[in-house]
């Protein structure tokens, strides 16, 4: 009986959670998109409940805490809020850009428009950043939504690195800080390069199954749903606002699946940031090529936004060398500890390696050409 009851109420409940829906204009049979993202939300609202009396208790005991502990987890918490309230509004902006992909292109558009060929197709994925300005935590979504409508995989590739720089807000941020010069043509070159070079290695494998994950392949039907069906038959297109609607339902369902990672990736460089003295990475910094990997794995522990990380590396400047510098405001925007996991949520496990260590490599390549070869 108890069961049974226990059963009857859980039914009762979704029952009149549907109804409430349906009250409100919402009919969740009708997108599959809603029904997708409804688990997601319940999983995230346990999420933080279960989280909730932890984040109490640490709070609470902050004062009974020896004060060295004290301060550390003062400073934890603070370090990872900046990261969390600094990345969230441009994941939200990256995932609502995925629902207007989503809803108001078909599938094949992007493939049509872009070059056949794998390198002109990267070049001009690397410039796409022009036109969908976000930063490093709003364009894996948006990648992996272009993806699935069709866009060649080395013009995503070079989209994904290139973005985060080639925003129009990261420019002028650049040119605010350092102004016109050469740290910001050679932040822009050089992750224009890297990108469409990356694009091009990625270009060499065929089958894209072997490097995303099966949620983020390309949609079977080539045109959409309504293809081969006779024109008499197709479905009138929804009404703008069943549109606007479907985009916000896409969008939070597409937040909540990305903002986990986003969440784990913002603790772990928290942690970094609060055991690991940055005194001793800034103790070595006139050295070509130390200094280079210095910044480097300070742009990965910070896993600062590329919109403001150009006034941070500002403060570097009487310190660290041109190149060290450069390769601080290119990699970092790559490749952090919070984009690395989000493209756990995208990529396979190998992908994800050769998508870390390419851009590496080729930024330290760069960063000590300019050490050793230049007066800047």
């Amino acid at each position: 009986m108890r069961r049974g009851g226990i059963g009857i109420s859980r039914a009762s409940r979704r029952t009149g959670f549907f109804i409430l829906l349906t009250e409100a204009g919402i009919q969740p049979s009708e997108s599959i998109a809603f029904r997708s993202a409804c688990p997601s939300l319940r999983g995230f609202s346990s999420r933080l409940c279960w989280s909730a009396p932890f984040i109490s208790v640490s709070i609470i005991s902050v004062p009974i805490l020896p004060a060295g502990l004290a301060d550390q987890l003062a400073i934890f918490t603070t370090v990872f809020l900046g990261i969390f309230v600094e990345a969230a509004p441009f994941l939200m902006l990256g995932t609502l850009a995925s629902g207007l992909v989503e809803v108001f292109f078909s599938q094949g558009d992007f493939g049509r428009l872009l070059p056949r060929h794998p390198l002109a197709a990267a070049a001009v994925g690397s410039l796409m950043g022009l036109a969908f300005p976000v930063c490093e935590c709003g364009v894996v979504p948006l990648a992996r939504r272009l993806v699935h409508k069709g866009l060649p995989l080395p013009a995503a590739i070079a989209f994904l690195l290139a973005a985060p720089v080639m925003n129009p807000i990261v420019i002028a941020s650049t040119l605010a800080a350092f102004g016109p010069g050469p740290i910001l043509y050679g932040r822009v070159g050089l992750t224009v390069l890297i990108a469409v070079a990356t694009g091009a290695v990625f270009a060499l494998q065929r089958r894209p199954e072997r490097l995303l994950l099966p949620q983020s392949l390309p949609a079977i039907g080539g045109a959409g749903a309504d293809a081969g069906r006779p024109l008499e038959l197709r479905r009138a297109p929804p009404a703008l606002a069943e549109r606007v609607r479907r985009v916000l339902v896409i969008g939070v369902d597409e937040f909540f699946e990305m903002g986990r990672y986003l969440v784990f990736g913002g603790l772990l460089a928290s942690l970094m940031q609060t055991f690991i003295p940055q005194s001793a990475l800034l103790g070595v910094s006139s050295g070509p090529v130390v200094s280079v990997l210095i910044l480097i794995a300070l742009a990965v522990l910070l896993s600062i936004c590329s919109t403001v990380d150009a006034f941070i590396a500002l403060a570097f400047t009487g310190t660290f060398t041109t190149g060290s510098i450069l390769s601080f405001l290119v990699f970092g925007p790559m490749v952090d500890i919070k984009s690395t996991l989000m493209f756990l949520g995208v990529f396979r496990r190998r992908a994800v390696v050769y998508l870390i260590l390419l851009p590496l490599l080729m930024t330290i390549l760069a960063g000590v050409f300019i050490n050793l070869n230049t007066t800047w």
